[in-house]
């Protein structure tokens, strides 16, 4: 039994308990082996219940190792997964008995009911109380809805259509945001609690993500001005929440073709609205277009949408020329792996790293720092005319996120320094509105220090135009690249600390100017 028990390294992630098992044909039919002829193994990953194919050069033995990497094991999620394993081990009857591994008859059953859930979506619309279901699903209640077109392909749960990962990712609640610390946020991998998951197996909400709100539905002044030629090609976008509701509307009302996919699908209701079409998956979304965009709130939100399941790349199909363009925040390592999983596929890759807020995405005024495949940037020109007033190409992967993460980094410290200014100016008994108007005066003055500047003394923090959250997120980011290099930055890590403490106080989901709270207190 020992030697089935391994642990397993998937590109891009920790290594991870898991058990060596036969393949099943219901589970592995359209699953793709990696490349290159190389011996793998039929891995389920304790803790997220999901399965995959891992090379055998990636696999240890579980108990051999188990001390060694345990020492080095932060995140409370992949804690877990270890404990659950030690349970099999020390009683694997028990462990089978308690549903934590799958069993043949367990998995039938779950396609069935996944089944059996969908073709009642798709036969009527929902009605307005909860349908009768089987005991192993979930309760579903219902809203009524325009009835969706039954996708040509059809998938079921904890089936090898898609590839997985050793973890999913999980939204925590308000109580526990207080609790997250420097080790939680690098790993917000938690195990999947929610009988959902096991059905749909699709990425969940996780914090920081905003649905956004549509300000405005009309052409805006620039690209009136700009006088943009839509591209004939038809474009997928995933995720619309803050910054990608404002885009996608701009890339509506320029002429474009977009087919969007979001975590949520009601706050897709009003792209649909004017005009987009919504998909089911990422992977849906990938089948449909020649090129993808993404633009979602994390790093690992981005590698979940490409290689977790119902991702980009968890089908068999070639992308024979199709173009992935990368708009999340995100550090150059991740954007790496993205592009090698994209080309590997025979794919085009561009990260398009985003300068603004809500409000310039909304009006068309954002700044576009691109790097790639220089082909795939001039195509996507029409679009970057509809999202923004400049757009860059920078040459290789991984110089767009670089140049993103050194504005993102300037811009967090000077807001840090503007909220303790404000903070220190309130103290003395100076008006923080007389500080604001000197300092408007003076050539420090700018847009976004007038901006964040007014949003601090008025506590106007909501609707958020960039979400706090995110800007720690970056100031993570950057501090992760200068340990890489060997580069000191004791002021960057310093704000960062100020930015995690305004987190832990619950205002991870407020806009960025809410850091001159803990700089009060």
């Amino acid at each position: 039994m020992e030697k089935e028990l391994v642990w397993a390294k998937m590109r891009g992630f920790p290594p991870w308990p898991g058990k060596i098992c036969t393949p099943k044909p219901n589970l592995t039919k359209n699953a793709s082996k990696p490349k290159g002829g190389q011996s793998c193994k039929w891995i389920f990953f304790f803790g997220s219940k999901n399965y995959s194919w891992i090379e055998d050069n990636n696999l240890k033995p579980y108990v051999e190792h188990r001390d060694s990497i345990v020492k080095t094991i932060k995140n409370n999620p992949l804690k877990e997964a270890v404990k659950r394993i030690d349970e099999y081990l020390s009683d694997p009857e028990k462990y089978k008995a308690n549903a934590d591994l799958p069993s043949e008859q367990e998995d039938e059953d779950t396609n069935t009911t996944f089944d059996q859930l969908r073709e009642s979506d798709e036969s009527s619309e929902l009605q307005t109380t909860t349908p009768t279901v089987p005991k192993s699903a979930p309760k579903k209640t219902s809203a009524k809805k325009k009835a969706e077109p039954k996708p040509k392909k059809r998938f079921s749960a904890n089936n090898g259509d898609f590839d997985v990962t050793p973890a999913k990712l999980a939204r925590p609640s308000p109580k526990d945001e207080s609790k997250i610390d420097s080790t939680s946020e690098s790993d917000p991998y938690v195990p999947r609690r929610n009988p959902a998951d096991i059905l749909i197996n699709r990425p969940q909400i996780v914090m920081g993500e905003s649905p956004g709100t549509l300000h405005s539905v009309s052409i805006s002044q620039t690209q009136k001005l700009q006088n943009i030629v839509a591209s004939a090609k038809i474009f997928g976008f995933l995720g619309v929440g803050i910054m990608g509701s404002g885009i996608v509307k701009n890339l509506l009302n320029s002429g474009h073709k977009v087919i969007i996919w979001n975590r949520d699908p009601s706050k897709a209701r009003k792209l649909e609205e004017l005009g987009a079409e919504v998909a089911l998956t990422p992977c849906d979304v990938a089948e449909q277009v020649d090129i993808i965009f993404s633009c979602v709130s994390d790093p690992l939100v981005s590698k979940e949408l490409v290689f977790g399941n119902c991702g980009i790349i968890s089908s068999n199909q070639h992308f024979d020329g199709k173009g992935y363009v990368e708009m999340t925040g995100l550090d150059g390592d991740t954007s790496q792996d993205i592009a090698d999983a994209i080309v590997s596929k025979g794919g085009r890759y561009l990260e398009a790293q985003i300068q603004g807020s809500r409000v310039q995405a909304e009006e068309g005024t954002l700044i576009i720092l691109a790097a790639g495949d220089r082909s795939l940037f001039d195509e996507c020109q029409s679009c970057f005319k509809a999202m923004g007033k400049n757009s860059f190409f920078l040459g290789d992967v991984g110089n767009a996120s670089k140049m993103y993460l050194v504005l993102q980094l300037f811009a967090g410290v000077t807001l840090g320094g503007l909220a303790e200014s404000l903070a220190l100016a309130d103290r003395a008994g100076l008006q923080t509105k007389d500080v604001l108007e000197v300092l408007s005066l003076t050539t420090m003055s700018s847009a976004y220090v007038n901006e964040k500047g007014n949003a601090m003394i008025h506590q106007a923090y909501h609707p958020p135009h960039h979400p706090l959250t995110h800007m720690q997120k970056d100031l993570r980011l950057g501090l992760s690249l200068s340990e890489q290099i060997e580069h000191a930055m004791p002021i960057t890590a310093a704000t960062n600390e100020v930015f995690k403490h305004a987190k832990r106080n619950g205002y991870s989901e407020h806009d960025v100017s809410a850091v001159y709270v803990k700089s009060r207190i």
